[in-house]
């Protein structure tokens, strides 16, 4: 279970030793500054899980999580012994985020079928929570997309957590059922805002819930990139090319509709083929930096970030993953754990 308090994407620049070194001392300081979880991402040069293991080495209570690893990259069997380790390592500390990435990415960068992503993390989710009792005795599967039977031949112990928490991330509605389904929590993407929570991610996943017949209030996680800078401007003016860079995408459509954004979206994809980043991030409205960003000076960060956590269940604070060079982005992710102090403001409940 994840305390009340504020979760931090964990960002160190460069590459080896030292950068995992300065992952695990901003762990602690976050640790120290009273955040509840510290968070890593995945990318096609970079695990999660290894990572992980260095922030559950450098920490004592924090919640260890990932913010996503690709479940499709990985065989059922290899992620959920890489999950026992972690756990065990992190004294049952781990909190397994999963992701898809969009179709395009499962069928380029992961080797996998594209189609019925929901469906996968559906059957992926159940797999490892079978796989999760492996100390029980053997275990079997066969589904559409795995397929697996493994006896054990040796003792296994029990793992520390269980169950696992497990979140699965979603935007559109048949993704978020598929937590509602499955899952103990939603993460969600940085461009949600307050009124998708409401209006599409809680129905949705209630509505998943009950499919399955499931009798849960699954949880949602949300992202809030914090753009920081005495200069209030030039804070907002990062936000908005962050969220320009997630925009042109059709994946949001529906939650840029429902806030009557779509003209300005079109304006951003029309810039973004165009290669124009400059009308990009100007087509960004201030409605929408305020909804889906914390653009601030340093002495707003901490009020800000209390506002934008009450329709979520715990609130992950990340630095602009756009528009800065990596150096900067470390600086501003440390910048982050120096301006939230205890106590920290509840950010609306505790996800499992």
């Amino acid at each position: 279970m994840l305390d009340t308090g504020y979760g931090l994407t964990v960002f160190t620049a460069g590459h080896g030793p030292d950068r995992f070194r300065r992952a695990g001392d901003l762990a602690r300081a976050a640790e120290a500054a009273g955040f509840s979880a510290v968070w890593v991402s995945e990318l096609y040069n970079r695990s999660a899980t290894v990572p992980m293991a260095t922030l559950a080495l450098a920490t004592e209570r924090v919640r260890i999580g990932s913010n996503i690893a690709y479940g499709a990259a990985r065989s059922p069997m290899i992620l959920a012994a890489e999950a026992r380790d972690l756990d065990e390592l992190s004294g049952g500390r781990l909190v397994l985020g999963l992701g898809n990435g969009t179709a395009g990415m499962m069928q380029s960068w992961m080797g996998v079928d594209g189609s019925a992503p929901a469906v996968r993390m559906e059957e992926l989710v159940e797999v490892l929570r079978k796989l999760w009792r492996l100390h029980e005795g053997p275990v079997t599967h066969e589904g559409r997309f795995y397929s697996l039977a493994i006896k054990p031949t040796i003792p296994i112990a029990a793992p520390v957590q269980d169950p696992l928490p497990i979140w699965t991330a979603g935007v559109n509605p048949r993704m978020v059922r598929a937590a509602g389904k499955v899952a103990d929590g939603l993460v969600g993407h940085p461009m949600t805002t307050a009124e998708y929570v409401e209006e599409i991610l809680r129905p949705e996943l209630a509505r998943g819930a009950a499919e399955a017949g499931r009798d849960v209030r699954v949880a949602v996680s949300g992202t809030r990139i914090c753009s920081v800078d005495e200069d209030e401007e030039a804070a907002r003016s990062r936000a908005a090319f962050a969220i320009a860079q997630y925009a042109a995408a059709r994946v949001y459509d529906r939650l840029f509709a429902l806030h009557g954004w779509s003209a300005a979206q079109e304006t951003i994809r029309a810039a973004a083929k165009a290669r124009d980043v400059a009308a990009m991030t100007a087509a960004v409205t201030d409605d929408m930096v305020d909804a889906m960003a914390i653009a601030c000076r340093p002495a707003d960060l901490v009020g800000l970030a209390a506002r934008h956590a009450a329709p979520f269940d715990h609130l992950n604070l990340t630095a602009p993953p756009w528009g800065l060079q990596p150096e900067e982005i470390e600086d501003a992710t440390r910048r982050i754990v120096e301006l939230v102090a205890e106590p920290v403001p509840a950010a609306g409940g505790a996800p499992r």
